[in-house]
């Protein structure tokens, strides 16, 4: 190929307003499958956990598995597309989103079903680290504020869509929860099909060496620290030799990585990018978020239905007000953003807010008025629209951007790698907690729980079958302890406050990471080689 085949005043390393809204539109679809399939099952878990007869430990690795595998994979996704043909890749996550998806809904086991939510999360990992370094390859630093609405409308939708839809599923006869997991498949065979047509991205031709023992490595250590943290305190006693041997040798192996790491000429983790103050800070203050915003919120759905004895539509509709705030936060941060090009203030109140919002919903009760915990999500909304996208946006616009898959899937490896760890230990406390407020309620009421009650064995309670008063008893218990979450999510926020008012705040560059490619290898204005060499959009 020659650069005469692309027009002088259009290189192949740019795209216009009606190009890149046409590459999106895959992107999108992707973006919405992904979504769409944690929030539909959020509602639906706790009548599938019912359904299947599984416990409260159960519940937690049926979202902690897909964290887990999901959080593993990134790093390698976010390597593969600085090697490989991203779209292909992007296709590649789907599939294996689409195989996951099939499984689940097919389950007849809680062994199954984690399985099952394991191969999703390998798929997510993909799309979680290639969404983000395919928009910044053809969008600007800059500019991105301009599509900051079309992104949050795509998160909303899905993420509002996706409890009410669980929620209708769950509540009809003739669907059930297994129509949680088939509704985005064929969302996903949309984006494939999208995807195909729309994405043009240059294939860069280069000798390619992947660090197979580096990601095993890396993989691995991951992998031990994060079972330790979901087993601890429930299998077994966090002082064990269980304890021992899954720490002591996840350390090994992630100390064994960084070996790898320093020494490989293609590493999966570029070790360099932290000496890069804007990239160590972000990514300090992801792994903080994840802690505080998934380890706190993902169980809110269960507080709903169980202590405020709402449907699994209606806790649906509850969650509005989080979803709004943070749809209309980001949004209008975007597009100031874009407008002025200073960003470090929107970080900074975005982490004050989400901690202010964390700290009011650890007051929560059983009897929480409706009004005041509308309010209390939309604040942590609110905080949270504009800290997690722009935290990716300070990183990416600091970076070579050879470096912008590693940076930006380091970024969403560590945000996982802290949600995972908050749904973990979280959950841990509150099963401890829940069963600790039962069993002080019944010793105070002089009840004695029919079959264990449900709680006794740590299983989550089907309330519709339980009496009055030991009803009333299990409703507390869960706010008590959900309650604690927010509590114990709070000073996380705080401490990811602190991080990123250390962030030194630097010009948005108005380039896109293939200009930026094309201009750091010294190549210039280029046309792409490979099977995507014409970037011009489809007819």
């Amino acid at each position: 190929m020659t650069a005469t085949q692309a027009p002088a005043d259009a290189p192949p390393t740019s795209m216009n307003h009606r190009q890149i809204l046409q590459a999106m539109s895959g992107l999108m679809a992707g973006m919405f499958v992904a979504i769409l399939a944690g929030t539909v099952v959020a509602n639906a878990l706790p009548t599938i956990i019912a359904d299947l007869g599984a416990s409260q430990s159960s519940y937690t690795w049926v979202v902690t598995s897909e964290l887990l595998a999901m959080t593993a994979t990134v790093p390698l996704w976010g390597k593969l597309s600085d090697l490989f043909n991203k779209k292909l890749l992007l296709q590649l996550s789907l599939s294996m989103f689409v195989v996951g998806s099939l499984l689940a809904g097919f389950s007849h086991g809680v062994g199954l079903l984690i399985f099952s939510r394991v191969v999703q999360g390998i798929g997510a990992g993909g799309l979680t680290a290639l969404a983000q370094v395919v928009m910044a390859s053809v969008i600007p630093p800059r500019q991105l504020g301009k599509y900051a609405g079309i992104f949050g409308a795509v998160f909303a939708v899905g993420t509002v869509a996706g409890p009410l839809v669980g929620g209708v599923l769950v509540d009809t006869s003739w669907l059930g929860w297994r129509w949680c997991f088939f509704i985005g498949v064929p969302f996903a065979l949309l984006a494939i099909a999208l995807l195909q047509r729309t994405l043009r991205l240059p294939t860069v031709k280069r000798e390619v060496r992947i660090d197979w023992l580096g990601a095993f490595l890396i993989v691995a250590g991951v992998c031990a620290l994060l079972i330790w943290v979901s087993l601890a305190g429930n299998e077994f006693d966090w002082a064990s030799w269980q304890t021992g041997v899954l720490t002591g040798g996840g350390l090994l192996l992630l100390v064994a990585a960084v070996f790898v790491e320093a020494r490989t000429p293609e590493p999966v983790i570029p070790l360099g990018i932290f000496r890069n103050r804007t990239v160590t800070l972000t990514t300090v203050a992801s792994l903080l978020v994840g802690v505080a915003m998934f380890g706190g919120t993902v169980f809110l759905s269960q507080y709903f239905q169980i202590s405020l004895g709402k449907s699994p539509t209606v806790a649906g509709l509850m969650s509005l007000p989080m979803i709004l705030g943070l749809l209309v936060s980001s949004t209008v941060a975007g597009q100031v953003i874009s407008r002025t090009g200073k960003w470090k203030r929107y970080l900074v109140a975005g982490a004050f807010i989400m901690a202010v919002g964390l700290a009011l919903l650890a007051t929560i009760d059983a009897k929480t008025n409706f009004g005041l915990l509308s309010l209390y999500m939309a604040i942590l909304g609110v905080g949270v629209g504009m800290l997690m996208q722009n935290l990716v946006l300070a990183a990416q616009n600091d970076v070579p951007a050879a470096d912008l898959g590693a940076a930006t899937s380091v970024l969403s490896f560590f945000r996982s790698m802290g949600g995972t760890i908050g749904v973990s230990v979280l959950g841990a406390i509150l099963a401890n907690r829940v069963a600790d407020e039962t069993a002080k309620g019944l010793r105070n009421a002089g009840v004695t729980a029919p079959g264990g009650g449900g709680s006794g064995e740590g299983s989550v309670p089907d309330m519709s079958t339980l009496p009055g008063p030991l009803r009333t008893i299990i409703e507390h218990a869960y706010a008590v302890a959900t309650a604690d979450l927010f509590l114990v999510a709070t000073p996380f926020a705080v401490l990811a406050l602190i991080a990123v008012v250390f962030i030194k705040e630097k010009p948005l560059k108005t380039t896109s990471g293939m200009e930026r490619l094309a201009e750091e290898s010294g190549e210039g204005p280029a046309a792409p080689t490979g099977t995507d060499k014409d970037p011009a959009p489809v007819a």
